[in-house]
């Protein structure tokens, strides 16, 4: 009999509260009405910029007469003398050429190469020893060398020199030297014992 009050008391009550429930969850999700804007349809969107048409400009016509220019005058003439043609005939005129005598034969004619001794074609300065440069020493050497038919150098000796230093150097040099041989009777022969002197001078 309890649970039959309870039963119907509680009904009532239930659905008040379900009720009550459900239009506050109404409420919560009621959205009020967003108007949008109209689009208008005369919006244009344009990318490329539009260039206004170049109106072509019309030629003025070229006047011939503007940029006529006159040729220069004629350079001056100037008179050339005529040279004068001789009206004398050579034959007349006074002088009288030389006479030579013709060359005679009566001697012998020796067509041999006369007697010479060797003479210097080619004489290459020596080079200056780079210890003696350094030290600034100067000096000099005697050489002594034998001279062949085809005018090399040879036997090349260093007879006498102020300093150890200018032997080689000068030897070096007498090799590179170059002689007309000496000739004898027409014929090239040694020529022996040629002796020179070779200097070292700072200021060369």
């Amino acid at each position: 009999m309890t649970g039959i009050i309870r039963l119907l008391v509680g009904l009532p009550v239930a659905s008040v509260i379900t009720f009550l429930l459900f239009m506050f969850m109404q409420r919560l999700i009621l959205v009020e009405e967003v108007i949008l804007a109209e689009v208008k349809d005369d919006v244009r969107i344009v990318i490329a910029e539009q260039v206004e048409d170049i109106v072509p400009q019309h030629r003025i016509p070229f006047d011939e007469t503007d940029n006529k220019v006159e040729p220069p005058p004629p350079p001056p003439q100037i008179e050339r003398q005529k040279s004068k043609t001789p009206t004398e005939d050579m034959t007349t005129i006074p002088g009288v050429l030389p006479e030579f005598d013709p060359p005679g034969l009566d001697g012998e004619v020796d067509f041999n190469i006369s007697n010479r001794h060797a003479q210097p074609l080619v004489r290459i300065p020596p080079q200056y020893p780079p210890r003696a440069l350094e030290r600034g020493i100067e000096g000099h050497c005697n050489m002594q060398f034998d001279v062949t038919p085809d005018g090399i150098p040879v036997n090349i000796v260093a007879l006498e020199c102020s300093t150890p230093l200018f032997s080689r150097a000068s030897s070096r040099a007498v090799e590179r030297w170059r002689y007309e041989p000496e000739i004898q009777n027409g014929k090239a022969i040694w020529r022996r014992g040629v002796q020179t002197r070779l200097d070292y001078s700072l200021d060369d």
